[in-house]
């Protein structure tokens, strides 16, 4: 599924649909289902596009047209053993529609109040956790709903309205994870949490690598810079098939307005010059999401070309990954 009049080019997206490391990356449904699959269910930064309060050509196209373009999230589905399983990875601003786009992808139906199986966020900024207030009595009401994080941001959903009554109504269960240590949402997917440096005002920031029977994935939609920690990249990409990387920003001159130091993100353009030698193995392998609604990836179809032929891809909302 793609985002309504999206301003791409079919033969680009397909050129950099196809991973040459055995990991097939598609937007179409495949002709049978597999056991276990990852869906990137937005690639945008935490305001979306069109983005309140822009009034740019950016948006007022997106605006005309009725493009729409979600938060960074994924979500999961495990078909083994019966009744499919959802995992959503973040809980956007836009989490009604994105859950419907899961179950669409997905092919499930009649979840009703129970949408999801499971919620993993990464951190406490909006566009990853803000939705969860909507699983509170006010709209969903669920009921013990796991929601898996870091120790720190669990201290912070235990302790903070409107989270904190979430909690005490046992409308979600709150699971913290040891950092670096694999835990398994439920039995045969397994996650080992990787923190990276970034604004940490109410909790710390992750990166999930999420592997399943045959494959595995990196998640990282946020990071302040990849040499704050020196080796952190190439130890987050180890042993992974498809990585989903920060691509905020393409060279840093979208925001004209903004001080850039105070939103630290690592451009587009300096993430593949660090690993020109990975997109050359394995094309297609690295791509972008969380991407601001200013940068000119997600609307110059030849900025996207020059992103492709270099081996890299920015990710499509609809795409899949077998894991």
């Amino acid at each position: 599924m793609r985002s309504p009049n999206a301003c791409v080019t079919g033969n680009l997206w397909l050129l950099s649909l196809c991973l040459l490391i055995g990991a097939c990356v598609s937007s179409e449904p495949p002709l049978e289902p597999v056991d276990v699959e990852l869906f990137v269910l937005g690639i945008a930064q935490d305001g979306g596009l069109p983005h309140l309060g822009c009034e740019r050509e950016c948006c007022e196209e997106a605006r005309a047209s009725g493009r729409v373009e979600y938060p960074a999230s994924l979500g999961i589905v495990d078909r083994r053993g019966g009744d499919p399983k959802l995992l959503l990875v973040e809980a956007t601003p836009r989490v009604e529609e994105q859950t419907a786009l899961l179950h669409k992808l997905a092919g499930v139906h009649g979840r009703g109040r129970s949408p999801v199986d499971a919620i993993m966020v990464t951190h406490a900024h909006i566009g990853h956790y803000l939705g969860l207030a909507l699983f509170g009595r006010e709209v969903v009401g669920a009921k013990n709903l796991p929601v898996w994080c870091s120790p720190r941001f669990a201290d912070y959903l235990r302790g903070h309205g409107p989270w904190q009554q979430l909690v005490a109504l046992k409308q979600i269960d709150v699971r913290a994870f040891v950092v670096g240590e694999p835990f398994e949402p439920w039995p045969g997917v397994s996650v080992r949490a990787v923190a990276v440096p970034h604004r940490d005002e109410f909790s710390d920031t992750m990166a999930y690598v999420i592997t399943g029977p045959s494959r595995s994935a990196l998640f990282v939609p946020d990071v302040d810079a990849w040499e704050r920690v020196p080796g952190l990249l190439a130890q987050l990409l180890e042993g992974v098939d498809v990585a989903y990387l920060d691509g905020t920003f393409y060279d840093g001159s979208e925001l004209p307005d903004r001080n850039l130091s105070e939103i630290r993100h690592p451009l587009i353009l300096r993430t593949m010059d660090m690993l020109a030698h990975v997109a050359r193995a394995h094309p297609g392998r690295i791509r972008f999401l969380h991407l601001n609604h200013t940068n000119p990836a997600l609307h110059d179809e030849h900025i996207r070309a020059s992103i492709t032929a270099r081996g890299f891809a920015v990710a499509v909302m609809g795409e899949r990954v077998r894991l």
